[in-house]
């Protein structure tokens, strides 16, 4: 079997990243590593990614499931956010049961096939009948009032959710003037917390990322990356 060498070098760098976190006592760092590290392997050794598992604010016009406390992220992780962007792998990813509804979204709403497939694998691993511990139903995690907001009368129903999902994220899109972090940020800790923030563009982000949550940093970097394996 032939690996790409860049692929083995990221693999390598991530490896070691987890090994200087353990000993710096960084576990939350070593843990986000350590999923980047088997996410690599797995692609390589041709196995799907795995998404993230469910998290009770994983839609985002909730605050209040979020985590208020605004923890700074460890300085290692901090620095992985900001510098480390995935692999664009050879492989192909191949198809999902829901490209035709994916397609129809895209065409809809205006939002690449990459990102709506980078945010569903996040958010269910295309799983339509996920269900958080927050309630969050369907391929795109939506939670009830968000859903009914949407029109979606039945989260478990793969076209509607997709469609009100898609529709949630061109919202965010087209409020943060396109920028996918911006959107993916309110997507995932609430369109509320950001604006609280003053995040409004790229320089707003790249500044204040580190007073979003844990969760909400990786899961920028993580949807980012898995938008790029996707292209």
């Amino acid at each position: 079997m032939s690996i790409d060498p860049r692929a083995m070098s990221q693999l390598l760098r991530l490896q070691l990243l987890n090994s200087s976190s353990l000993l710096s006592g960084g576990t939350d760092a070593a843990q986000d590593s350590e999923t980047d590290f088997n996410a690599l392997l797995q692609s390589i050794m041709g196995q799907p990614i795995p998404g993230a598992s469910m998290q009770p604010d994983s839609l985002a016009d909730w605050p209040e499931l979020n985590n208020e406390n605004n923890e700074l992220l460890p300085s290692s992780l901090l620095g992985l956010n900001k510098s480390y962007t995935p692999l664009q792998f050879s492989a192909q990813t191949g198809s999902t049961d829901y490209d035709s509804l994916i397609d129809q979204a895209s065409s809809r709403f205006g939002v690449d096939v990459s990102l709506i497939k980078a945010v569903i694998n996040q958010e269910s691993s295309f799983d339509s009948q996920a269900v958080s511990s927050a309630g969050a139903k369907g391929l795109m995690q939506l939670m009830d009032g968000t859903a009914r907001g949407l029109g979606v009368t039945d989260s478990f129903d793969a076209q509607q959710n997709v469609q009100g999902g898609t529709q949630y994220l061109a919202n965010l899109l087209n409020k943060y003037g396109g920028n996918e972090g911006i959107a993916l940020a309110a997507y995932n800790a609430g369109p509320g917390r950001v604006d609280r923030l003053g995040i409004r563009n790229e320089e707003d982000l790249q500044q204040k990322l580190h007073l979003l949550p844990k969760e909400t940093q990786a899961y920028i970097s993580k949807v980012l990356g898995l938008k790029q394996i996707y292209e």
